[in-house]
């Protein structure tokens, strides 16, 4: 086989419970080269990470179930996973993965997990969310406008700085940002690794604007 040649290329998604809604895409191979769109069935999201051939892609979306739970529909089995707990200590909002639709996009999340891990591409959980309140920059919550100038001033061009992007755009920026990072040792991981683990960033916050 030829060895690979490219340059880093990594991969934010963050995905919706259902095709019918719209899951955001994004790829960076640089900095300032971070290329955004819109997908909806898993078909198309396969499609896409293939395509970008990411060494790492980040998912918005719980990839893993907490240790003793079996089916995601078992009401009797724990709601939290130790990443989950890390973000409670962290003072980070979050749903948890039991909570009404998050049980549809945490069956979606596993799915599609499996689906690219048996294509041979790294896949692991992001939080979009929880990476802006650690870097302090408003969430998509306080406005699509104001996040997309704070991730510009953490260093994002390409799409970012052609168009108004969507937030679902905008937060699968957020990941594919965090991803390189943690490529490059600048991130770390939360969470036990043989039940499932988080990719979150590290470093000073940057207070380029308030958390939503």
């Amino acid at each position: 086989m030829t060895p690979r040649t490219h340059s880093i290329s990594v991969a934010g998604l963050d995905l919706a419970g259902s095709p019918a809604r719209n899951t955001g895409f994004c790829v960076l191979t640089g900095p300032r080269s971070a290329v955004t769109t819109i997908l909806h069935s898993d078909e198309e999201i396969v499609e896409a990470v293939s395509t970008a051939r990411a060494d790492l892609t980040l998912i918005d979306a719980p990839l893993s179930l907490p240790k003793g739970r079996t089916r995601i529909d078992d009401r009797s089995g724990p709601h939290f996973r130790e990443c989950d707990r890390e973000l409670r200590r962290l003072g980070i909002r979050f749903f948890p993965l039991t909570l009404g639709p998050m049980r549809m996009l945490t069956e979606r999340g596993m799915r599609l997990t499996s689906q690219l891990r048996s294509r041979g591409f790294r896949v692991e959980e992001g939080y979009p969310g929880g990476a802006q309140d650690l870097l302090g920059i408003p969430r998509k919550q306080a406005g699509t406008e104001r996040l997309q100038r704070a991730l510009q001033k953490v260093g994002l061009g390409g799409d970012l700085a052609r168009r108004s992007l969507t937030h679902d755009e905008l937060d699968a920026a957020t990941l594919a940002w965090v991803a390189r990072r943690f490529l490059e040792g600048k991130a770390r991981t939360i969470g036990d690794p043989s039940e499932g683990i988080m990719v979150l960033p590290v470093g000073t916050r940057l207070h380029v604007g308030r958390t939503g």
